[in-house]
C-alpha cells in the first residue's frame, strides 16, 4: 500500500497492512536534518522566484520528515495563506510522487480564548449570545470558502485545530459547548466532507465531557486523546472505535521528562489499545515539539515499527 492509501483506509475505519503514523507538526528538523522551515514571518514581503524557492524548500523538509519516519500524512503549516498552502502541496506532490495524504489547518469554531480575551469572550457569550452565534456562523462560512479553494487546488483534507479543553475539562460548560460550538463544528465538517475532504478533529485536554458532541459531528478522526488529561485510548476505542478513527495517545510529557521505560509503556499501550480492528493512526498526544529529545521520538518510532503490523 502507499502511505496515502494506508492513511485513507485508517481514517475511514479500515485495517491497512500496518498502522499509519504522522505528526501534526515536527519541529525537530534542525536536530535531525540540519535545516529548518521558512516560517510565515520569513515569507513576509517575498514574491516571485524567491517565494517559490522558500516554499519548495519547505516542501522538501516535509518530505524529508515523512520519508525518515514513514509518516503517511503531511500537514502543511508554514504558510501565510491558502495560496502558499496550495503551492506547497503542489511541490510536495511533484517531489513525492503523490504518495502522501496532504492536509492543512481548517478550523473556524470557537476555542479557548487567550488570557487577555477570556473575560471579554465570557461576557459576550452570556450578554450578547445572538451576536456570538452570528460571528460563529460567519467564521464557518469563510472557512468553507477557503476550503473549496484548497480542495480544488489539490489538498486532501483538514486538521481542525481549535483547542476546546484544559486538563480538567472543556473551556465551556457542556451545555454551552453544545450551543455555541457543536452546531458550527458539525456544519464545518459536513461541508468539508461534501467537498471530498478528510477531516481530523484535534483538541488537547480532557475531552470526555464533550466527546459525544465531537463524535456526533462525524469527523473522520479524533486527535490527540490526551493522556496528560486522563483520556484513556482504551476507553475511547471501546465506546467510539466503530464510529471514528483514533489518532495519538503517546504521552508528550514523558517524551520530555520520562524514563525510557515510561516512554516505552506509553507507546506500547497506545498501539495495543488503538490498533485492534483498524481505524487507528499512531502519533504523540500533541506534536514533535521543539526541545523534545530526538532520542525520545526515535524510541517510540522504533516501537511503532516493531508493533505496527496487522496479523
Amino acid at each position: 500500500m502507499t502511505h496515502r492509501e494506508r492513511a485513507i483506509l485508517a481514517l475511514t475505519g479500515g485495517t491497512p497492512d500496518y498502522v499509519p503514523t504522522f505528526e501534526l507538526v515536527f519541529f525537530l528538523t534542525q536536530e535531525v536534518f540540519g535545516t529548518d522551515y521558512f516560517h510565515p514571518a520569513d515569507l513576509e514581503g517575498t514574491q516571485g522566484s524567491e517565494r517559490e524557492r522558500m516554499l519548495r524548500h519547505n516542501a522538501g523538509v516535509y518530505l524529508s520528515i515523512a520519508q525518515e519516519y514513514d509518516h503517511s500524512i503531511i500537514m502543511v503549516t508554514m504558510a501565510q495563506g491558502p495560496e502558499d498552502i496550495a503551492a506547497t502541496a503542489r511541490y510536495i506532490r511533484e517531489m513525492g510522487d503523490d504518495d502522501y495524504l496532504i492536509v492543512a489547518h481548517g478550523d473556524a469554531t470557537y476555542s479557548i480564548p487567550s488570557g487577555g480575551r477570556m473575560l471579554e469572550f465570557t461576557y459576550r457569550l452570556y450578554d450578547r449570545p445572538e451576536e456570538m452565534h452570528e460571528e460563529a456562523a460567519a467564521r464557518v462560512s469563510d472557512a468553507i470558502e477557503r476550503g473549496k479553494y484548497l480542495i480544488d487546488a489539490g489538498l486532501d483534507g483538514f486538521a481542525l485545530c481549535a483547542d476546546y479543553c484544559f486538563n480538567l475539562g472543556p473551556f465551556l460548560p457542556p451545555p454551552k459547548f453544545s450551543e455555541f460550538v457543536t452546531p458550527y463544528l458539525h456544519r464545518l465538517i459536513a461541508a468539508y466532507r461534501d467537498l471530498g475532504a478528510y477531516v481530523i478533529k484535534h483538541t488537547d485536554g480532557n475531552i470526555m465531557p464533550i466527546i459525544d458532541d465531537l463524535v456526533a459531528c462525524e469527523p473522520h478522526a479524533l486527535h490527540s486523546l490526551d493522556p496528560m488529561a486522563g483520556v484513556d485510548i482504551g476507553e475511547v476505542k471501546a465506546k467510539y472505535g466503530d464510529r471514528v478513527c483514533l489518532i495519538g495517545n503517546v504521552d508528550c510529557s514523558l517524551l520530555q521528562t520520562g524514563t525510557r521505560e515510561e516512554m516505552t509503556a506509553s507507546a506500547e499501550y497506545a498501539l495495543a489499545q488503538g490498533k485492534p480492528g483498524g481505524g487507528y493512526i499512531f502519533s504523540t498526544s500533541n506534536c514533535a515539539f521543539a526541545g523534545m529529545p530526538v532520542e525520545s521520538y526515535q524510541l517510540i518510532h522504533d516501537i511503532w515499527r516493531r508493533e505496527r503490523q496487522y496479523r
